[in-house]
This record gives C-alpha cells, sequence and structure tokens, in this order.
C-alpha cells in the first residue's frame, strides 16, 4: 500500500500535471470503484484542479467550485500517466481521468478491488474522510508521546494505525523500527521518554529521507514502479538478508495478513520474536536467540 513518502511521491508527479488543468471526463472501468453519489461523476467534468494534497494514505483532488475527489489506492492500486487517446488496461484498468493534454490511468493488480474514488462537497465532508492520525512530520515530541500513548499496543500497531499516526504503514513502520533500534512487539504503555523521543526522531528521520529519496529519484518523470518494497530499505521485504547495519539475517513475523521485518541483534537484544502459529507448534522449542536457531539448522 504506498505509505506517506510513495503518496508524497505521487503529488510531486501530479502536480506539474494537473494543477491548474481541466478534467474533461472520468471514465469508469470499474463501477465498484467509486463509492459516492453526491457530486456525480459528470460534476466534475470540465472543472478546474486548484490543489493537490494528502489525507493520510489518501490522495486529494481539489476542485474549483468547493469539490473535492478523494482516492484511496489500498494495496495494489497504482496510477499511470499516458499520452492523451490511451486506451484503458483491459485487466487492471479502473479508470481514466482525462485532461487536454494526457490521461492519468488508474491501475489495480490482482482480482481484489479494493481502491475507491469518492467525490464530496465541501470541506467539512472532507474531513469526514480523515481517520484522524497527527501528521508525524509535523508533530511535535509531546504530540508524538500523546498519540503513542493513547492506547496500550504494540509500537508496529501503534505506528501502523491511522486512527493514532497519518500516513504510515506496514513497510516503513519497518524501517522506523530498526532505525530507532527497537523490538516492534514492544508495549507502547511501557516506553520510556527517551524511547519515545528516540522513535519520534527516528520516525521523522525514515519518513523525511525515503520522500526526499523518492522525488529525487523521480525527477520529472512519472513514478511507473511505486512499491512498498525499495532498495536500500533495511529490513522490510529482507527476509533472511543481511542486516545492513549488523550483517545478521533479517527475521520475520507473521500476524493475520502482515509481516514484521527486523534484527534480532540490533532491535531484540538478539531474541527472536515468536511467530504465533508456529511458536504455538513448536511450544517449547522454539527457539529464543540466533545462535539456538543456527544451531538447530545445522543439525
Amino acid at each position: 500500500m504506498p505509505e506517506l513518502p510513495d503518496v508524497e511521491l505521487y503529488l510531486h508527479a501530479l502536480a506539474p500535471r494537473v494543477i491548474a488543468r481541466r478534467l474533461t471526463a472520468v471514465r469508469l472501468a470499474n463501477p465498484f470503484l467509486l463509492r459516492s453519489i453526491d457530486p456525480p461523476v459528470e460534476a466534475v467534468a470540465g472543472r478546474r484542479i486548484i490543489g493537490l494534497r494528502r489525507l493520510g494514505k489518501r490522495i486529494v483532488w481539489e476542485f474549483e467550485g468547493d469539490v473535492f475527489a478523494v482516492i484511496h489506492l489500498m494495496i495494489a492500486g497504482r496510477f499511470r500517466w499516458k499520452p492523451a487517446g490511451a486506451a484503458i488496461p483491459g485487466k487492471v484498468g479502473l479508470a481514466a481521468f482525462d485532461f487536454d493534454d494526457g490521461i492519468l490511468l488508474m491501475t489495480e493488480a490482482g482480482s481484489k478491488r479494493r481502491a475507491s474514488l469518492h467525490f464530496v462537497r465541501s470541506a467539512a465532508a472532507l474531513a469526514a474522510h480523515d481517520p484522524g492520525g497527527i501528521e508525524p512530520l509535523e508533530a511535535s515530541r509531546k504530540g508524538f508521546a500523546d498519540a503513542l500513548r493513547r492506547e496500550n499496543h504494540t509500537v508496529k500497531r501503534s505506528l501502523t494505525d491511522p486512527h493514532l499516526f497519518s500516513g504510515i504503514g506496514n513497510a516503513y513502520s519497518d524501517e522506523i523500527l530498526h532505525a530507532a533500534r527497537m523490538s516492534p512487539m514492544k508495549l507502547t504503555a511501557q516506553m520510556t521518554d527517551p524511547e519515545i523521543e528516540q522513535l519520534h526522531i527516528a520516525t521523522v528521520g525514515t519518513l523525511t529521507t525515503w520522500r526526499d529519496r523518492l522525488i529525487a529519484e523521480a525527477g520529472e518523470v512519472f513514478p511507473e514502479k511505486v512499491t512498498a518494497f525499495r532498495d536500500g530499505m533495511a529490513v522490510h521485504g529482507r527476509y533472511g538478508k543481511p542486516c545492513p547495519v549488523c550483517g545478521s539475517p533479517v527475521q520475520r513475523i507473521r500476524y493475520a495478513s502482515n509481516e514484521a521485518n527486523y534484527c534480532a541483534p540490533c532491535q531484540t537484544a538478539g531474541k527472536l520474536l515468536a511467530d504465533r502459529s508456529l511458536s504455538r507448534l513448536l511450544k517449547g522449542d522454539w527457539p529464543r536467540s540466533l545462535e539456538e536457531l543456527e544451531t538447530r539448522m545445522r543439525r
């Protein structure tokens, strides 16, 4: 799912292509993409886009006349910029947004259609789409700490909760926690003030670095490969590969439809975190350290 750095990359790429331009038409290839009724699609045709913004992981287009489009790409939704007249791809195409000098295609890979498009009237209606999490790049240390301590969860869950923090998902939470040298399973109620400060610094540093890096790499070219797995990431998507800090193999735990990637020496004092299903199966045989795991693998 595109997260804060990726959404900011899209906003950077969209701005020179759509701001102050009129949207001439919206063509829906999949009617389930549109989740709103009023205003109708026809009402935005011919309107000029006067602003772009991020709302959590959502992309918002502001049209003249106090009308907004709210686009949530979810896990597999992506944008493609094509020359005027381009067709909507057959299998993955969701919609085409037509402008005089180009077309923005919206696609979604896979069989599940989770991406969504809403049109709303007024800033008040737009606010209803905001999950309410604080902006991590704008929050003070106190505001960050207050959000983190609002509920007692694992720090991984808290960082990815859109009601607590805006725009952080599975990928960048892994990177943040590695930068903070913190276990993803640490409970927020047990965190000290210095640990929260360390996490705040790592959050701002990680998100800022990746946002700026992605924008610099793209330049003026529209990004074609927006992915949760990036070269240069420390732990996310790098299971079994060496940690760039200590060289130990990156570990992971799986839960529900997500996973947490971490380095045991850097983040958990060498302790292997127990995967729920596997640790239940192995019970007392679950290895407690990398050394124990390596010993068992050599048997």
